[in-house]
Formats: C-alpha cells, sequence, structure tokens
C-alpha cells in the first residue's frame, strides 16, 4: 500500500458528525459547568476549580463537534475537539484525587491511609499529569494531518489513556482500602451523623460521589482505550453512537453526580479550618448542648 492510499484509507470521520447530538450535549455540559462555578464561588472552594476547567473543555470540544458537522474535512476542526474531549476526564481525576486527600485529612484519619496523606494527591495527580501531557501530545501530534503522524498520535494516545486507567484503579483500590479501615477504626470525626435533612452533605456522601465518579470515569476510559486501540478504521470510531454513550453521556453523568452531594459543601475552607482549631467533632457538639 503507497503512501497515497495510506493517506486515503485514513478519515477524520467515518460518518458525519450529528448536528443534534453535538448541540444537546454543548448545552447539557454548559449548563452543568456554570453550575459548578457557581458552587465553587459560593464556596470558597478554588481547588475544585480544576474540575470547572474540565467542563469548559467539554464546551469548546461539542462547539466543535458541532462545526464539524459542515465541514468535516477541517483538520483544526477535528483536533481541537478531539483534543478538549479527550482531556476534560484527566481533569475531573485530578479534582477527585485532591477530594479524597482533603477528606482524610478532614476526618483526622491519615493513619489509616495506605499511602501516606503528604504522597496522597501529589502521587495520583502527577500520574494524572504524565496521563493529560501524552494524551494532549497525542492528539497535538494527529493534528498534522498526515498518515504517520496520525499513527503516532494514536500510539501516543493510547499508552496516555493506559497511564490513566492504571493509576486510578490503583486510586480506586486505595479509596476502597481507606473506607473499609475508617469503618472497622473510626474517628471521633467520622463518627459524627448528620442531625438534619438526609441530603446534607457528609463524608460517607462525599465518598459514594468519589465512588460513582470513579467508575463512570473508569468505564469511559476503558472504551476510549479500545477504541484507540482498533485503529482509525476500528468499529467503534467508525460509529458515533459508541461516543456519545459511553463517553459524552457518561461524563456529563460524572458532573452531575458530583454536583449532588458536592465536596466541597464539607471541605469548605471554613470547615477546614475549623477542623483544625478543634480536638475533634464530639467537642462541638458538645459546647452546641450546653449553650441550647
Amino acid at each position: 500500500m503507497d503512501s497515497t492510499e495510506g493517506t486515503f484509507e485514513f478519515k477524520l470521520y467515518r460518518y458525519t458528525p450529528s448536528l443534534g447530538a453535538a448541540i444537546l450535549f454543548l448545552v447539557l455540559f454548559a449548563l452543568i459547568t456554570l453550575y459548578h462555578l457557581y458552587q465553587v464561588i459560593r464556596l470558597r472552594s478554588w481547588y475544585f476549580l480544576v474540575f470547572v476547567i474540565g467542563g469548559v473543555f467539554q464546551i469548546i470540544g461539542y462547539i466543535c463537534r458541532t462545526l464539524a458537522h459542515n465541514d468535516t474535512n477541517s483538520i483544526p476542526i477535528y483536533s481541537v475537539q478531539t483534543i478538549m474531549i479527550l482531556l476534560a476526564p484527566p481533569l475531573y481525576a485530578a479534582s477527585i484525587y485532591m477530594t479524597l486527600g482533603r477528606l482524610i485529612r478532614y476526618l483526622d484519619a491519615e493513619a489509616l491511609s495506605i499511602v501516606p496523606i503528604r504522597w496522597l494527591t501529589l502521587i495520583f495527580v502527577i500520574g494524572d499529569v504524565v496521563a493529560f501531557v501524552m494524551q494532549a501530545a497525542g492528539g497535538g501530534i494527529m493534528a498534522s494531518g498526515t498518515l504517520s503522524a496520525m499513527n503516532t498520535g494514536e500510539t501516543v494516545t493510547i499508552i496516555g489513556l493506559a497511564v490513566q486507567l492504571a493509576f486510578f484503579s490503583v486510586f480506586i483500590v486505595t479509596s476502597t482500602i481507606f473506607h473499609w479501615r475508617i469503618h472497622q477504626n473510626p474517628t471521633q470525626k467520622s463518627l459524627i451523623k448528620s442531625q438534619t435533612k438526609r441530603t446534607e452533605t457528609t463524608w460517607v456522601t462525599v465518598m459514594g460521589v468519589l465512588y460513582v465518579s470513579s467508575v463512570l470515569i473508569l468505564v469511559r476510559s476503558i472504551f476510549r482505550l479500545i477504541e484507540y486501540a482498533q485503529g482509525n478504521a476500528g468499529y467503534l470510531i467508525s460509529h458515533e453512537a459508541f461516543m456519545y454513550v459511553f463517553d459524552s453521556m457518561l461524563m456529563f453523568l460524572t458532573m452531575v453526580v458530583m454536583s449532588f452531594y458536592h465536596p466541597s459543601k464539607l471541605l469548605n475552607p471554613r470547615n477546614m479550618q475549623r477542623r483544625g482549631g478543634e480536638s475533634d467533632g464530639t467537642t462541638t457538639q458538645l459546647h452546641r448542648l450546653s449553650s441550647a
């Protein structure tokens, strides 16, 4: 097969991108991203801005997919939408890593983590950054438009996805072990139960949100890994519906799940400072009872 034939075989899209689906998810991601930005500002939880940036990436990506409906030969449009949609989940993952670290500190449960708390967030975020950079590099290489660059870019992207998948799997195991240990050896802080509405954010609901979000991102990463491993002519990449089911929908649900029982409602700066100034949560409860 000569280079001309090879170039002909490689296609940016093996379908005409759906205009309706692109607009739908553009609107959905815009709305949920604005809501997350509102939550970050209201709760002054600036550490969660990384998650919001992930939402912005999705918005840009689906703007480009909307444009691609009428311009399937534009390499810049293809490259931007591919890179933005590909890189949003690693930003979500970074927020999840930081949330677990802050939650462990909040619960005074550093001794229960299998990874020292001073290294936990750093190790997983570094892994996430490596995956992020490799996926960005892969998308950038593919942007050149040549056959060799497309193949090289796909390979680099696959490696980046594999790194992300490996670190995320280890993170889920780390979270599960911590959760089991704190149930076996609860701290004073973890024993405080919500005495108001069942919808109030507690450390238990935060862990639940982290689990659900992690599984959604994990499934999406497995899908993307298989998709790119099949190559440009693979079955998954040739059918647009798979991307919307196993990427778009799952990542939108991730943002929706994180908006319920938002971690920042519990781990905002005010609560973290209050934690530092108290010997344990029971003291606060006794003060409230004595003043009643």
